[in-house]
């Protein structure tokens, strides 16, 4: 095991090399070793210089300098990029983090409990040093306010000390280049479903005096950060595998008129693949004898464990559904296969469907959510990572030629099929507008009662088709 200490540095002659010295002296748990990476955020005190020392002293030590300052957040950015270790730890340059507690903060990743691991000053800590009181109410209050747009309940969110899964943590998007980092990370860990633990650390605060940078101007950027990401749901870093598709499926109101179209036809016995991150499961498993929720990407397989980790009729699988082998290992005898968002993205989706239909016991359903038309294909499709498009006919032969009977193919959601052709195919726009994704969910209530009445046809197919 390896731990990536990410040290964002800037303006701190004089204290950064005993800090560094107690970094590299800090003892870690048996069989963990140590990556010290530090970020020079353009220092225009001497601290270079004092860098450029020590690590000339210490090789092992690696060293990035920036040609501009851009703060704490574009920093740890910087060093997050660098990272090689299975963990990853933020420690500030000064000195009023103690090194010596990181164990204590790697024992809820290492016990395979977290995913991420939270230093907090306000829980019962061994000492911390007595601070101005406005101070300490101001970062409980923004705790506070993370806390009820996050959903959690963090005692201490701008705490410096965060560890993460490195694996995790690379596959978050960085935006805030100041000190927003802390609330945007917190924000984007509790979307992403993220394991978080908090732990007690002591606090050697410094006043502004003894060179604390941070003041009452980034509690009110902070509290922006909050709302902002609260809104804006980008979570993955581009292009990641499906991670466009989830500023589609993460929009509630959406899939809820997804699953309105599934709910009916679904048995006892049920597999979804490519299952994302539990979107369509979180919601139709209930009352079901076993919801199998089946994906190949590790990022989402671990997002749906951590999802499911205490639902007994919840199975996770790995599962690449065009290798037949692996879709055999499956249990046999299911009722429903959903095929949601998945076709359009395989390099052979007749081997998908065939796959499933070999695990449906007679009389079972497939049920295939797909992009409509063919002539709609462009630049937003090839964005969200689409192959093709389905027309009706060509997917109803795909059905057909895997030996099922189809039941019916509809299309639905007609005023996102006039805005794809409208942005995508007049305007070749290349990207979704997540201010726009969520105009559009919340109106959803709305386009779903005269979707009917609308003469155009859908953005999406919805095909049934029983097993013979």
């Amino acid at each position: 095991m390896r731990l990536s200490i990410l040290v964002p540095v800037y303006n701190e002659r004089a204290v950064v090399e005993t800090s560094l010295a107690k970094v590299m002296e800090a003892p870690l748990p048996e069989g963990v070793d140590r990556e010290i990476i530090l970020v020079d955020d353009c220092s225009t005190d001497g601290t270079s210089a004092i860098l450029d020392r020590i690590v000339a002293e210490h090789p092992e030590i690696r060293l990035i300098h920036k040609p501009v300052n851009e703060g704490k957040g574009a920093a740890i950015r910087t060093a997050i990029q660098m990272a090689t270790g299975d963990f990853c730890l933020v420690q500030d340059a000064d000195l009023e983090y103690d090194p010596n507690e990181y164990s204590r903060l790697l024992k809820p990743l290492l016990d395979g409990h977290a995913d991420a691991v939270f230093g907090s000053r306000y829980l019962a800590a061994e000492q911390s040093r007595v601070l101005p009181f406005w101070h300490s109410m101001i970062n409980k209050t923004l705790t506070t306010l993370s806390n009820m747009f996050c959903n959690l309940n963090l005692t201490d969110m701008e705490t410096c000390y965060k560890v993460f899964r490195t694996d995790l943590l690379k596959s978050i998007p960085i935006r805030s280049d100041r000190f927003g980092f802390e609330p945007e990370i917190t924000m984007k860990s509790s979307k992403r479903k993220l394991r978080i633990y908090e732990v007690p650390i002591s606090y050697h605060g410094r006043t502004f005096e003894e060179g604390k940078k941070i003041g009452w101007k980034d509690g009110i950027k902070a509290l922006g950060a909050i709302l902002y990401f609260w809104i804006i749901d980008d979570l993955y870093v581009e292009p990641y595998g499906r991670g466009h598709l989830h500023n589609i499926t993460g929009t509630p109101q959406y899939v809820n008129w997804l699953t309105l179209q599934l709910r009916p036809h679904l048995g006892d016995r049920v597999a979804e693949i490519g299952a994302g991150i539990g979107n369509l499961a979180g919601r139709m498993m209930g009352k079901r004898q076993l919801y199998l929720a089946a994906e190949k990407d590790p990022l989402y397989l671990h997002a749906l464990r951590n999802r499911f980790l205490r639902t007994p009729n919840v199975q996770v699988r790995s599962l690449d559904p065009e290798d037949a082998a692996a879709c055999q290992a499956l249990p046999g005898s299911l009722d429903t296969v959903i095929a949601a968002s998945v076709l359009e993205f395989a390099p052979d989706p007749a081997a998908i469907v065939r796959n499933m239909t070999a695990q449906l016991s007679p009389g079972g359903k497939l049920l295939v959510i797909a992009p409509n038309s063919q002539s709609l294909f462009c630049n937003l499709d090839r964005t969200l990572g689409h192959r093709r498009r389905f027309d009706s006919g060509e997917l109803g032969r795909l059905l057909v030629d895997a030996g099922l009977e189809v039941t019916s193919i509809r299309s639905f959601n007609s005023m996102a099929y006039l805005a794809w052709l409208f942005s995508g195919k007049l305007l070749g726009s290349e990207r979704l507008n997540r201010l726009t994704l969520k105009l559009f969910d919340k109106t959803v209530w709305f386009w779903r009662r005269i979707d009917p009445l609308l003469p155009c046809p859908g953005l999406t197919l919805f095909a049934v088709a029983t097993r013979r």
